[in-house]
């Protein structure tokens, strides 16, 4: 190499030296006065009015990819927010074969090519640079990943003849500089590297998320399951999935303004969504073409509360602090206002708390509003009755006026609220009630019964027991009364009956049919495996040429629930309610050959060992479809196990396929002007329906109708006739739809035989009902609906 080529060499490696500022020489300067030097930053061509505090030579010179164009050395006056004096020096130069020399004087003027003359120098400072070796950065510790890992930011570790800390203008220890179209940041005037450059994509900016999150003191981690990367900052929460529009701030989804992806292992997210997200201020310098993010130095001085109901004079507070620095300083002290262990008065007050990091610095005050209650009082039980003497069988009537300072009261209970007394002498009522505390309060009275009787306990209870509720009588004589005899007609809708086996002890196919048009379902079935399982239906389009849809109209889902009664029972109520409602309606398509889960809260309940489900359901379809009832392991895939689960076998209880399920009884003769019982569920008067065993192909027949709809109407009822329910083959608990109404049969069962759930009453005059009735999966059948006149009314 000729000389001529080693000292151009050796002026430009000392010009790259010169040209980097010492941390310590660091300046603000907004605008230069020569404006007619432009610089390249980072791939940026900028004016001269962007370059601060810069040596300007007859040569170009480089520093981190900048370029800056050769002329008059210039010193500023960074003390100024406008161009300070500008002192122009002679410049003289040497070189050697083996590096150059320079000396720097004041701060805020460097060396460039040679020597700068400059006046008033306290100390020079001689700076060497080899020329066979380039002046470069290496970064270290970037680690790279996979899926949502990023890659994180690191400062520059620098080579020979590259100071180790590189340093930007207008970087406060509270500032975080991103550089446009660069991985480079800046904080506390030292340079960091990102994973990946700062990119605009579509108008957006993108920044390597774990790079700033890095740099601006959060918390990053990334859950596996959920695949989302999670940023955490005093509280906030924010969740990023890769390749969305969206994420998550608190629970919440916001939109962003791009869609997140991936760069080389890098993950890439709005620069805006952070920053709002977490009320981070930040400016954008176009001039220098970079972002400037202000981070809070400030410690942070939150605090809870707890507990969460604080009584006057009571309740001992505590203050759990959850201050931090998020420069990661200790907190060396604290402050409180409005700070008390016991609030002696109710009301409100401003408990304020700050906090000062081992800088020095106090934090903002943060506040807390705490709401002293009055200490609880206990509720007051009070009732009043209409009367404090009353004749045998004499309605009483009993008003609460139980009241709580909260109105909080949550449990009454009662002694001898009864609508009468059949038995003469003193009767004490007591109510006991509780309040959400646990706070307790009683009350009790005492009435007179008289010997006098106004009516007897059985006519009593046909007048005044309410529609809904339950009372006792001699059940004994209902098989001597007069019997309704009746005839129905059907109508045309197959029942699907999973009934069997009921207690299921092994995963597999409980029940298969193919049926199209209008179609029901009863199943009921109880988990006996060791494990948690899940029931579903399956429905396959049978076509391989056309598609099919299916409509479901109705559904009532019971349980999981170790109660089948009371789980069948909740099937119908929810059933009628679906019908009454429209709700749960859903059009279901299946293309030619597919099969889809149906029946969505079936599909959704997981049972225990011990418990059962109970459902029914009225569907629609255009085509044939085939139902599959299956019962399997709670976390498999229904859909991948049918094809190798196995058909069970059938218990004491029923399954089968009943065409047409719906009966229909029009009773036109005058009843209830005699006692009468119309039986259901006998197979005499109400013979059971007779179907075949969809798996295996043989007779079946529904042992008392479960399943099956009956719509009756009644259109004679004899005037003041009252319509009650009454087992006859075991406890019943179910509901039942009367004119259009939803009746329970009381709140909890009705015993056989000799209970009675009241379901209606007619008036003065004679009258048409219709019932609407079910059986209850779980419950006992028969039943008797009883038909009886209501006795006068007394004074």
């Amino acid at each position: 190499m000729n000389f001529k080529k080693l000292t151009w060499i050796a002026v430009l490696a000392v010009s790259q030296t010169a040209l980097v500022l010492p941390a310590s020489a660091a300046a603000v300067v907004t605008q230069p006065q020569n404006t007619s030097v432009t610089q390249e930053m980072n791939g940026n061509v900028l004016s001269g009015s962007d370059v601060s505090n810069k040596a300007i030579t007859n040569g170009t010179s480089t520093v981190d990819g900048t370029t800056v164009s050769a002329g008059t050395s210039e010193k500023v006056d960074s003390t100024s927010g406008n161009t300070g004096t500008v002192e122009k020096k002679a410049m003289t130069g040497s070189t050697d074969t083996k590096g150059t020399t320079g000396t720097t004087g004041t701060t805020g003027t460097t060396a460039t090519s040679g020597t700068i003359d400059t006046p008033s120098t306290p100390a020079t400072k001689e700076t060497t640079s080899t020329t066979d070796t380039p002046a470069a950065s290496e970064v270290t510790g970037i680690s790279e990943g996979t899926g949502d890992t990023n890659a994180s930011s690191s400062a520059v570790d620098a080579k020979p003849g590259t100071p180790s800390t590189q340093t930007i203008s207008d970087s406060s220890s509270n500032q975080l500089i991103l550089m446009m179209n660069s991985n480079k940041m800046y904080q506390n005037g030292k340079l960091y590297l990102a994973g990946q450059p700062m990119a605009v994509k579509n108008g957006v900016s993108y920044v390597a998320i774990r790079a700033m999150v890095e740099r601006a003191g959060l918390k990053l981690t990334y859950n596996n399951q959920t695949k989302e990367t999670i940023i955490n900052k005093d509280g906030n929460e924010l969740r990023f999935k890769t390749n969305s529009t969206s994420y998550r701030v608190n629970g919440v989804v916001k939109t962003m303004k791009g869609k997140s992806y991936q760069q080389k292992n890098v993950f890439m997210v709005p620069l805006t969504s952070i920053t709002q997200a977490l009320n981070i201020p930040y400016t954008v310098d176009q001039a220098q073409k970079r972002v400037i993010l202000t981070l809070s130095t400030k410690p942070v001085a939150t605090f809870k509360v707890q507990p969460s109901e604080i009584f006057a004079g009571e309740t001992a507070v505590t203050y759990e602090s959850n201050a931090k620095s998020p420069s990661g300083l200790p907190i060396v002290n604290e402050r409180w206002e409005g700070k008390e262990d016991v609030f002696q008065n109710a009301g409100s007050f401003t408990v304020t708390h700050y906090v000062q990091d081992s800088s020095g610095q106090w934090s903002d005050p943060y506040s807390v509003t705490v709401n002293v209650l009055q200490p609880n009082q206990p509720p007051v039980a009070n009732f009043v009755t209409n009367k404090d003497e009353y004749k045998m069988g004499e309605m009483v009537t009993i008003t609460d006026q139980s009241s709580d300072d909260e109105n909080a009261i949550v449990d009454r209970q009662w002694l001898n609220n009864r609508l009468a007394f059949f038995e003469p002498g003193p009767v004490t009522i007591k109510l006991t009630v509780t309040d959400k505390h646990g706070a307790v309060g009683e009350y009790e009275k005492t009435i007179n019964i008289t010997n006098e009787t106004l009516y007897s306990q059985e006519d009593f209870n046909k007048i005044f027991v309410p529609i809904g509720e339950k009372y006792t009588f001699d059940g004994t004589k209902v098989p001597t009364w007069n019997k309704a005899n009746y005839t129905f007609t059907s109508e045309p809708a197959t029942l699907i009956r999973s009934n069997s086996p009921e207690t299921v002890y092994s995963e597999g196919i409980l029940y298969q049919e193919t049926s199209m048009g209008s179609t029901r379902f009863m199943i009921h079935h109880v988990n006996s495996l060791s494990k948690d399982t899940k029931v579903y239906v399956i429905a396959t389009n049978t076509y391989t040429d056309v598609p099919a849809n299916i409509n479901i109209l109705n559904s009532g889902f019971g349980g999981p629930s170790p109660f089948p009664t009371a789980t069948g029972k909740v099937s119908v109520e929810k059933y009628f309610n679906s019908m009454t409602s429209g709700a749960n309606r859903q059009d279901i398509h299946l293309n030619p050959g597919e099969s889809k889960v149906i029946f969505n809260d079936l599909s959704n309940a997981k049972l225990k060992p011990g418990q059962v489900i109970s459902l029914l359901a009225d569907t629609f379809s255009d085509y044939p479809i085939k139902y599959t009832v299956v019962m399997v392991d709670a976390a498999k895939d229904p859909l991948t196990a049918l094809p190798y689960l196995t058909n069970l076998e059938r218990d004491v209880h029923n399954r089968g396929t009943y065409p047409d399920s719906v009966r229909v009884v029009k009773y036109d003769e005058q009843i209830g002007s005699t006692p009468t019982r119309f039986v259901l569920g006998d197979n005499k008067d109400d013979p059971n329906m007779t179907g075949l065993d969809g798996i295996y192909g043989t007779e079946s027949s529904n042992a008392g109708n479960f399943g099956a709809m009956y719509k009756m109407t009644f259109s004679k009822v004899a005037p003041n006739t009252i319509i009650t329910l009454n087992p006859r083959g075991g406890p019943y608990g179910g509901v039942l739809m009367v004119d259009g109404r939803i009746v329970q049969t009381s709140a909890g069962l009705v015993n056989a035989p000799n209970e009675t759930s009241v379901l209606a009453r007619t008036s003065n005059y004679e009258q048409s009902v219709e019932i609407w009735y079910t059986p209850a999966p779980g419950s006992n059948l028969p039943i008797n609906l009883l038909f009886m006149p209501i006795p006068p009314s007394k004074n």
